[in-house]
This record gives C-alpha cells, sequence and structure tokens, in this order.
C-alpha cells in the first residue's frame, strides 16, 4: 500500500480503498460536513457511516459536493439493529440512499448480529436481513455487502442458507485486542477485516507504550498504529473532526514498521478494549 487510494480486492473483484474515514460521533450537520471535506482533501476515498450514527445527509452531502467524481469514493453505510428483517432492511436502505442522496451504496453491512429484545432469534434476523441486502447487491444498488461485529459462529450461521459469502467484517481490532479466531476465520474464507476503533478510541496512545516506537520513526503513535494495521493486512477506519488529525493520520505511507517493532505491537497486553462483546451485547 503506497497511498490512501491503494485498495484491498474483495472477494466479488470490488476494489476498497486501503483506509477509511470513519465519522461515528461525527454530530450531523457542520461537523460531519467538514470533517468528511477535510478528509476527501486530504486524499481519503473511502468514507465510513451508518444510519445510527445519524449523520448520513451531512456525510452524503460532503461526498456529493466534493468535486471528486462518484465512482472515485467508497462509501458504506450499515443496517441497524431495529431494522432488521427482510422488509424492514429494504425501508431502511432506501431510507439511507434518501439520507445519503447517492445513486447506489459500495457497500452495506449487518452492523451488530444480536438485537436488543430478540436475542434467542439473532440467527432467524441476520438470515432475513442478508436475503434482502442479498437482492440489493445482486440489483446493482449495492457494490458490495458485508457484517459487523461479527464471530466465526455468526458468519456461519448466516452462510447456512445465505448464497453470497460476506465480503467485509467491521470488528474492534486494535493493538491489545487482535481477535485471532476472527481475523483467521475471515483471512481463510477471503473475506476483508476492517479494524472500527484502530486506536482504541485514543485508549492506547494514552498510555505511552508506542511513543518509543514513534519517535524511532520520527513518526507520532497513531501514525505507528495505523502503519501496523496496514501491516497486518487489515483496513484501519480512524475518524477525527480535527483537520490537523485528520490530515495526520493520512501520513502513513512514507515509512515501513521493522518486523521486531511489529512484533512488539502485536505482543501489547494492555486491556484496551470497549467490552461489547457481540455475543454478551444487544442494541
Amino acid at each position: 500500500m503506497k497511498s490512501l487510494k491503494d485498495s484491498y480486492k474483495l472477494h466479488n473483484g470490488v476494489l476498497i480503498p486501503c483506509v477509511g474515514f470513519g465519522t461515528y460521533l461525527s454530530a450531523e450537520g457542520d461537523v460531519a460536513y467538514n470533517s468528511v471535506r477535510t478528509a476527501l482533501d486530504a486524499g481519503y476515498r473511502h468514507i465510513d457511516t451508518a444510519s445510527v450514527y445519524g449523520n448520513e445527509n451531512s456525510v452524503g452531502r460532503a461526498v456529493r459536493e466534493s468535486g471528486i467524481p462518484r465512482e472515485e469514493i467508497f462509501v458504506t453505510t450499515k443496517v441497524w439493529n431495529s431494522d432488521q428483517g427482510y422488509k424492514r432492511t429494504l425501508k431502511a436502505f432506501e431510507q439511507s440512499m434518501n439520507n445519503l442522496g447517492l445513486d447506489y451504496l459500495d457497500l452495506y453491512l449487518i452492523h451488530w448480529p444480536r438485537i436488543k429484545g430478540k436475542e434467542a432469534q439473532w440467527a432467524e434476523y441476520n438470515r432475513q436481513t442478508w436475503l434482502a441486502m442479498t437482492e440489493l447487491y445482486r440489483q446493482g444498488r449495492i457494490r458490495s455487502i458485508g457484517v459487523s461485529n461479527f464471530k466465526p459462529h455468526h458468519i456461519e450461521s448466516l452462510m447456512e442458507v445465505a448464497e453470497v459469502l460476506p465480503m467485509v467484517n467491521q470488528i474492534e481490532l486494535h493493538p491489545g485486542l487482535l481477535q485471532e479466531d476472527t481475523v483467521g476465520y475471515c483471512k481463510e474464507k477471503g473475506i476483508v477485516v476492517e479494524s472500527w476503533g484502530p486506536m482504541s478510541r485514543g485508549k492506547l496512545l494514552g498510555t505511552g507504550v508506542l511513543d518509543p516506537i514513534a519517535e524511532k520513526y520520527g513518526k507520532t503513535p497513531a501514525q505507528v498504529c495505523l502503519r501496523w494495521h496496514l501491516q497486518m493486512g487489515f483496513l484501519p477506519l480512524p475518524k477525527s473532526v480535527t483537520p490537523s488529525r485528520i490530515e495526520e493520520n493520512a501520513n502513513l505511507f512514507d515509512f515501513q514498521l521493522m518486523p521486531d517493532d511489529m512484533a512488539f505491537i502485536s505482543s501489547i497486553s494492555i486491556e484496551t478494549g470497549t467490552g461489547m462483546d457481540p455475543d454478551k451485547v444487544a442494541h
């Protein structure tokens, strides 16, 4: 990977830019709009949002008004748990597309596997949601489909009836939380792994554990962490609303972490996860 425009290839042949710009907690309005415009100006070509973030309108407007050809920007959104089910998913998709103001979507994800109040029926809801997404995919309205926060057994349950394998699994992933079982499963199946919270929402950076490595390469701890993701073969989704940090997080391609530094980062055991285990939480 030599630039933000370089891509991973999904198993259906679609190219997905190797770093995405996350918009979680970026408030609808000027905050979300300006951060996405800043990211696009800095070279990002992959924007990640979700219906539950409440900022699809601003994200879509920023994409449309950027002056960048639509086909050069990869846009992801997600179906929220309360919208799972065949008919609800179709309706939720139309709402998201109206919010975004786009003619097609590049990637649509199931946000979480378990639904609050319907925990025992999670498998059937996932399957019905996936059926709707598969229809939209085959109609050409979505270029690729995937899941988020799914463990291997969630995907296996889905695949008992699904005709299309997920192309992406977006999970919480960072030093200190490697999710080796899920990552290994996804690699075996050809599913691209995206990392949300790639810097543990700032927790890891606050520990100082990456400071010596950052000093060695003349980079920031954030850049070192994101570079680790890329060299591990992951697709990180850093987010910020601060222009200087948005640009900093894009500057990842003029250095390479040495094997011993990669090994050290991978061995970090500081507890930095959110504790949101997909088998234990429902939304």
